[in-house]
């Protein structure tokens, strides 16, 4: 029903109703780290520049708005990608509108391509993209929902080999495990996070691997999901997450980290977690950013290296997170992360609509320019579900180039 915020929020998962608490969840800087010397190349990085990226942005709208098929991608958010063997890219979101879109004019008169109020809505979806252009949806939903009452949501994934030594290649993809909660858990309750194996170049779903079940956890914000980025050092895959302190009414949500040696992100036995002084398995993660208060991280950032160092790039904290994007840098995924460094504030489409989930792409960079995706939702959650049905440009990403370089 239309005040019904409660049905609108469980509908468009974290694509439509936890928008304010995801932007505003911010990503800050505590020391919790083995020092900060780890690689002697580290130097302050921040972004020094950015422009629109305005290619991928209409790449995404005009596939969005074609009528060809009625079955793929309309509009999601979400957004991560990954290179495959062979050139091609897939693409991964969370929720996600599929069906037909209509050409303007809208039913209440304005210029917008629109979508009907009943068009599907799954929980995730893939789109393969070749020489800069989408061409296909996956059959969607392409992960199934484990149980009645919950859902997975893909977010990093890399190419990597079947088993340690292996030269066989597959497909990972991170995964996170929600169910149906009461307020104020509007993401769902957090339960797990899962690792998915894809054939290649088939892109077939092989198994589902839980790595860190969080159900025996009894305080739901302090829940650890990972997945939200991933970065590759030394024969290692660091793999950054972060809990539900933000949706607990708490100031901030913290960020963690892991780590699994190459070719072992399915085996729940090869990942060792950062417990504050070290790495462990079957370790309880400690915090790496955020003290919970002032500082901390939303569930949507990314990380990424610049020569020596990490850099984080996440949504400002406060009214800002809104729309500005800040960088943050250590010289090592357990920190000392020291920031904000900078930021920059992309064009929203429109009055009303916010930024969120910042993330890299590195297939897509070039010449030393990074490419950023942001998610672009309406701010109004009460009125988020008819706002994105009248006019679909509103739930589809958005691009920018960033140059990282020393801070002015």
């Amino acid at each position: 029903m239309p005040g019904d915020t409660v049905r609108i929020r469980r509908r468009t998962g974290a694509g439509i109703a936890a928008v304010l608490v995801l932007v505003l969840g911010a990503v800050l800087v505590t020391a919790r780290s083995e020092g900060d010397g780890g690689d002697a190349g580290c130097a302050p990085r921040t972004v020094v520049s950015w422009a629109p990226e305005p290619r991928l942005t209409s790449a995404f709208a005009r596939y969005g708005d074609d009528d060809t098929r009625t079955d793929d991608w309309t509009g999601g958010d979400g957004t991560h990608s990954v290179r495959l063997p062979d050139g091609r890219l897939l693409w991964l979101f969370s929720d996600t509108f599929l069906g037909r879109v209509h050409r303007p004019p809208n039913p209440a008169g304005e210029a917008y391509a629109w979508r009907d109020g009943t068009a599907p809505l799954v929980r995730n979806s893939a789109v393969v993209m070749r020489d800069g252009r989408p061409e296909s949806t996956l059959p969607a939903p392409l992960f199934p929902d484990p149980a009645p009452g919950s859902w997975r949501w893909p977010v990093a994934a890399r190419v990597e080999a079947r088993s340690p030594g292996a030269s066989e290649r597959v497909l990972r993809v991170l995964l996170w495990v929600r169910g149906h909660a009461a307020p104020p858990w509007i993401y769902g309750e957090p339960l797990a996070t899962e690792v998915a194996t894809l054939s290649l170049p088939a892109l077939r779903l092989e198994s589902v691997t839980t790595v860190l079940d969080q159900r025996l956890v009894g305080d739901l914000s302090r829940r650890v999901l990972f997945g939200t980025a991933l970065v590759e050092e030394d024969g290692w895959t660091y793999v950054f997450g972060g809990d539900d302190g933000r949706p607990a009414s708490r100031p901030a949500s913290h960020a963690h980290v892991a780590r699994v040696p190459e070719g072992g992100l399915a085996d729940p036995a090869a990942w060792e977690f950062w417990d504050g002084s070290g790495w462990r398995s079957r370790a309880r993660p400690a915090p790496v950013l955020g003290d919970g208060r002032r500082t901390g991280v939303g569930s949507a950032f990314t990380v990424t290296r610049d020569g020596g160092t990490y850099v984080l790039l996440t949504m400002a904290a406060g009214a800002e997170g809104l729309a500005t994007v800040t960088a943050y840098w250590a010289c090592s995924p357990a920190g000392p992360w020291h920031g904000p460094a900078g930021g920059f504030t992309p064009a929203l489409p429109a009055p009303g609509t916010a930024a969120y989930n910042p993330q890299a792409h590195p297939g897509l960079s070039r010449d030393g320019r990074l490419v950023l995706s942001h998610d672009v939702n309406w701010l109004e959650t009460s009125g988020a579900a008819a706002m994105l049905s009248r006019n679909v440009s509103l739930y589809r990403p958005r691009f920018v180039t960033v140059r990282l370089g020393p801070p002015r």
